[in-house]
């Protein structure tokens, strides 16, 4: 995280300027296989990029790091998958040093097909249902039984 003047700490390196129309087109995919499961919502964040979330918490969305290629989708992934995916498909996934702390993976959309996008939400979809307060209330109402 940069640090300003006096110690305070400021938001992370963005990617100047606004979305690209072919980033936006590459989420429409994504965010249309997003919403086929339950209780996911497509939201835009403060800088404008698009999101999927459940509740309030992230699912998948844009990279807007400034150390991240251009459209690229970054989804919640477990530490062990991700280290197998990056190892088996490094045309395909990737990460940066500043994803590289977290529960993520970075995937470049103009080189991932259909079912390994469709693949991907699923999983990041199943991550992110414990860390919602919907599904600690409502474990029946939204489940992942018909999620594979």
């Amino acid at each position: 995280m940069s640090v300003q003047k006096g110690g305070s700490k400021t938001r992370p390196a963005l990617r100047k300027g606004r979305l690209t129309t072919r980033e936006r087109a590459a989420f429409e995919q994504v965010k249309r296989m997003g919403l086929e499961l339950p209780g996911v919502q497509a939201v835009t964040k403060y800088d404008g990029s698009p999101v999927l979330k459940i509740g309030n918490c992230f699912m998948a969305g844009l990279a807007r790091h400034a150390s991240a290629e251009r459209d690229t989708l970054v989804v919640r992934m477990d530490v062990e998958q991700r280290a197998w995916l990056l190892e088996d498909a490094p045309e395909v996934y990737y990460l940066t040093d500043y994803y590289q702390k977290y529960p993520l993976l970075l995937v470049r959309l103009s080189r991932v097909d259909h079912v390994a996008l469709r693949d991907l939400l699923r999983v990041s979809y199943r991550m992110t249902l414990p860390k919602t307060p919907v599904r600690r209330r409502c474990p029946s109402r939204i489940g992942v039984s018909g999620v594979a």
